[in-house]
């Protein structure tokens, strides 16, 4: 590992010395002096890869911006999409634009920075934002698998069930309901004791990088980690029992055709689900033993930033709604005279 100019690491014996050394200062009732900052190595352990992974994830990251804004302004402007299920795909493409600007601006300014410093109030502001966002696109699916059931459960009742007020409400919850997890999760880190070594292996300050430097006792953290992740785990339930309805509803429809543009239009929805939380969970529910923080930024760029591009690219493939958007588009955009 490269450390960054001017700061050497410790080694690792002198680290665990240390931190059992902080512990007892904090048993004889000491008061430990807190960071103003923190160092993030961020990939400096991979001095001549530095500038492909710039390319790389400034790619990446424009990507994500262009297609993700670009299909919140289509919904915008399509009034064939102002339907339910657009309305929270335009929020499931504003929460990704979201994650991304909560990380990948500071990463890439980061690639060629001597010193990838971050203040202690900066770390807990992007902890919070990422977690919330993170909470409000767990949210945000299970709205869209309810929306999903009750449009092929229930097509003639569809409307009155999933009016506006109700759509924007379900909206409103998972907003509030991922940034009150954010919130809780960063005071339950962000209360600790940090000492020692201000070095945070990661590109941007993230929770088992965070726990590694603390040298007070993190059960209180875990446990409130575990409680957001069963969160996480009760929407995960809500859309496999939707998904249940969803699929036996199907198998009720009596043409073959019917029931492959039902399951397509799923298809997409589940394909998300199925990345968001298996990268997720894999994040934040794994063993200590065997775990490296080298695989947990894999995953931390995965969801954080892969799974935001691929997401528009999986929900307009095979949408023939956006398809004919983009199509009308086009020509307005051939003929301007003729749309005034």
């Amino acid at each position: 590992m490269v450390s960054s100019p001017g700061f050497s690491l410790p080694q690792e014996s002198h680290f665990e010395g240390l931190k059992a050394a902080e512990r007892r200062y904090v048993a004889l009732g000491r008061n430990i002096s807190t960071m103003s900052n923190f160092i993030l190595l961020g990939f400096s352990e991979h001095p001549a890869l530095q500038v492909v992974l710039f390319v790389l994830f400034l790619g990446t990251y424009f990507m994500t911006l262009a297609w993700n804004l670009g299909l919140v302004v289509l919904i915008g402007m399509e009034s064939h999409l102002h339907s339910p299920m657009y309305f929270f795909l335009g929020n499931l493409f504003f929460v990704d634009i979201s994650y991304t600007l909560s990380i990948a601006p500071m990463m890439l300014g980061d690639f060629f920075k001597e010193q990838k410093t971050i203040s202690f109030v900066g770390c807990a502001a992007q902890f919070s934002f990422f977690i919330g966002m993170g909470g409000t696109e767990c949210c945000l699916l299970a709205a869209m698998a309810y929306d999903r059931y009750a449009a092929t459960s229930s097509p003639l009742l569809y409307t009155a069930l999933m009016t506006p007020t109700v759509c924007v409400g379900m909206a409103i919850t998972a907003y509030a309901g991922g940034f009150l997890t954010g919130l809780i999760q960063t005071s339950s880190v962000f209360h600790l004791h940090f000492c020692g070594p201000q070095v945070i292996n990661h590109f941007f300050c993230d929770l088992p990088a965070l726990l590694l430097l603390s040298c007070s006792g993190t059960f209180l953290s875990q446990v409130v980690n575990f409680l957001v992740c069963a969160v996480g785990g009760t929407s995960a339930l809500v859309v496999l029992v939707s998904y249940g309805y969803i699929i036996a509803a199907v198998m009720k429809i009596p043409s073959t055709q019917g029931q492959t543009k039902a399951f397509n239009t799923c298809a997409s929805h589940l394909t998300t689900v199925i990345l968001f939380y298996g990268s997720g969970l894999s994040s934040y529910l794994h063993s200590s033993s065997g775990y490296s923080l080298d695989e947990d930024k894999v995953v931390s760029l995965f969801y954080g930033a892969v799974i935001p591009m691929l997401n528009p690219i999986i929900y307009s493939l095979r949408n023939k709604d956006i398809k004919d958007a983009l199509k009308k588009l086009k020509e307005r955009s051939r003929h301007p005279l003729c749309v005034l």
